[in-house]
């Protein structure tokens, strides 16, 4: 079967510190959907189908020919039970993967938390995908992973109506990470008070840090308009929980420097920085270096980390403002943000650089917002429209000529950049030139071992100086030479003098604290 044939659902990717882990959900023109995994380093069966490193995707057998994790009696519901199940997303982190299914039943393998025989809480590790039975008769819609805390949102009665999810946490609770009021780790599901079916608060998005989680609520108040909220709890070293303070915070508090006017439509944790993104444009971020803007005006004096404790609120490069036009969503990698605008047609990304994660064609870190090399210009590229069938032809050449300005404004920023570099490295170029050769760099005029091979040899090119030189220009090269072998001498002779009197000067202070009588 062609990959031609594959048409992919849902793909998340996961950077800690040793290895790479993605999951993909793939649908097959049979109607059934499948898992792939695959891994840049493995130890814990991770991947869902044995112990051996992939770098390939390869299918997870367990999810195969799945049927529903309830026993069904009749023959009739044993006929059900024998479809295969269609996953409907997955999730991945630290050394753990996750998968709900259409049943809104939840799966997990890989490093997950368990029980021990005694009762006991531990992290052990599983090959193959095993339910979560605690969730049966209940709907999972939502699931985060940090490295090592599972949190859920699930349907308080049997089906997903929308609008009746409360809030599950269980795994390592060694910060407070799992918000239940204390750092006792659980093996299996607890309910956060907080967000129970009986809080005036509903959940609708949750998020993971290494060691810390946020969640993002409604207000249950039909009296009022929409009010949302943003909550976190765990670490907060870093000011990764926003609420002014490195405290390490057990129950979920509401993080107050968010305006309490907007609706929070994205919310997503790094490693150790948080990002909100709200439904008019406002995007905040708070935690390691400035919630990863890289402290452009960061002291690092005295206690200062250079971190932010509070919200900051991410300013727009298009608008001048502080509103990116089009939000869709917020991601956080483990250093880095990235940020869905214009209505899925654009994207911006800042933080650390590193293996060119911001998409700029550069591994260098970002301290605002740039543009990321999306829509790929190049002239095989399409635009795929969902409704294509059912759009009008003048919805269309709008659609089009968006895309055309999105793509015109992102390579004339791009072409704007290089050529920033551009005179820098042409000035740089310059002035090494005039300080090895004593005369401009002049385009007419190259090296010649930069026209043969296209390498610039400073050796070669000095003797080719040297030969084409007349008797004058050989004494002003003499000369030139000779003042700066002088003043190199000079300089060292110098120092030695200075070391000379320091040495002195240790020996007599030595000489005057020695009593007479000794």
């Amino acid at each position: 079967m062609g990959l031609q044939y594959l048409y992919p659902l849902y793909c998340l990717c996961y950077l800690e510190l040793c290895h790479i882990e993605i999951a993909l959900v793939i649908s097959l023109p049979s109607c059934h959907y499948r898992l792939f995994n695959f891994l840049d380093y493995l130890t814990d069966g991770q991947l869902g189908y044995g112990e051996e490193n992939s770098l390939s995707p390869c299918l997870v057998d367990g999810f195969q020919d799945l049927g529903s994790p309830e026993t069904l009696q009749d023959e009739e519901q044993n006929a059900l039970a024998r479809t295969p199940l269609k996953l409907s997303s997955v999730k991945a982190g630290g050394m753990m993967s996750f998968a709900i299914d259409s049943l809104g039943a939840l799966w997990m393998w890989g490093n997950c938390p368990q029980q021990t025989d005694d009762g006991e809480f531990c992290i052990a590790a599983t090959s193959a995908p095993l339910p979560v039975w605690d969730f049966h008769g209940h709907t999972v819609v939502k699931v985060a992973c940090g490295n090592e805390h599972v949190v859920a949102a699930v349907s308080a009665g049997e089906t997903y109506t929308g609008g009746d999810l409360v809030c599950y946490s269980w795994g390592n609770n060694n910060h407070g990470q799992l918000g239940l009021g204390d750092k006792e780790s659980r093996s299996r599901p607890v309910l956060i008070s907080e967000f129970s079916e009986g809080s005036s608060w509903e959940v609708y998005e949750i998020a993971c840090g290494a060691w810390h989680t946020a969640v993002l609520t409604n207000k249950k108040s039909f009296d009022q308009d929409l009010e949302s909220r943003c909550w976190t709890f765990g670490i907060g070293d870093n000011g990764q929980l926003g609420h002014g303070t490195t405290a390490t915070i057990c129950s979920p508090q509401p993080v107050d420097g968010l305006p309490t006017g907007s609706f929070l439509i994205s919310l997503d944790c790094g490693l150790f920085h948080t990002a909100v993104v709200s439904s008019d444009g406002e995007v905040w971020c708070w935690g390691m270096e400035r919630g990863l803007g890289l402290c452009p005006d960061a002291s690092f004096s005295g206690m200062d980390a250079g971190d932010a404790l509070y919200p900051i609120r991410v300013q727009s490069p298009e608008t001048n403002g502080f509103k990116f036009l089009g939000p869709v969503q917020v991601a956080c990698g483990a250093a880095h943000t990235v940020l869905v605008a214009g209505e899925g047609y654009r994207m911006w990304a800042w933080g650390r650089g590193r293996s060119g994660v911001l998409g700029r064609d550069q591994t260098t870190d970002s301290y605002t917002p740039c543009v990321v090399m999306w829509p790929p210009l190049d002239e095989n590229f399409q635009e795929i429209h969902e409704d294509q069938g059912q759009a009008s032809t003048s919805r269309a050449n709008d659609r089009t000529n968006t895309e055309l300005e999105l793509k015109l404004s992102a390579a004339s920023e791009e072409l704007q950049f290089l050529r920033s570099k551009l005179t820098l490295m042409e000035r740089y170029a310059n002035i090494l030139h005039i300080s090895i050769f004593r005369k401009p760099m002049d385009e007419r005029t190259l090296p010649r071992s930069l026209q043969e091979s296209a390498v610039f040899d400073i050796r070669k090119e000095f003797e080719n100086i040297l030969d084409s030189s007349d008797t004058d220009e050989l004494a002003r090269l003499e000369m030139f030479y000779r003042s700066m072998l002088s003043g190199v001498k000079d300089k060292l002779l110098k120092r030695k003098v200075q070391v000379m009197v320091q040495e002195c000067i240790v020996s007599l202070s030595a000489g005057r604290q020695t009593p007479r009588g000794q």
